[in-house]
């Protein structure tokens, strides 16, 4: 079971309204930290890619600065409409020429830590939304 939250703001106040997700079988970020990522109650201490399908652990980046476009092009294929990388504790930013081929195919990339990554995600797919995570561990 997931909250997910819309907010808005009017003159006065802040507005936030909960949306109780009852689809179940949804990959969803439960947790994260130092070195880890929880799916679904699942722990995992590499790097991974999440669609609200699945889990897919053959990502094999070591890290960010071993990101080529090879790893972006193996996203290519699951045409989302929208890629959160998580690259770790602090944000960095890969080169636009490792994912040329995602923004040319009309596919948006954020680059963001993998907390707001993680928590990024689980707003959109709460939302329905074509989007995977490709989290860097």
């Amino acid at each position: 079971m997931i909250l997910t939250e819309r907010a808005w703001v009017s003159k006065w106040r802040t507005y936030v309204k909960l949306h109780l997700n009852t689809r179940t079988d949804q990959k969803n970020f439960t947790a994260h930290g130092t070195g880890y990522v929880t799916v679904s109650g699942q722990r995992f201490e590499h790097s991974i890619v999440v669609t609200p399908e699945q889990v897919f652990s053959d990502w094999q980046p070591q890290g960010f600065d071993g990101l080529n476009e090879t790893h972006f092009v193996y996203l290519l294929a699951m045409k989302p409409e929208i890629v959160l990388l998580g690259t770790g504790a602090q944000q960095r930013f890969p080169h636009p020429r490792l994912y040329q081929q995602l923004t040319t195919a009309g596919i948006g990339v954020e680059s963001m830590d993998t907390p707001a990554a993680c928590r990024t995600y689980n707003i959109l797919m709460g939302e329905d939304r074509k989007v995977i995570a490709a989290i860097l561990l």
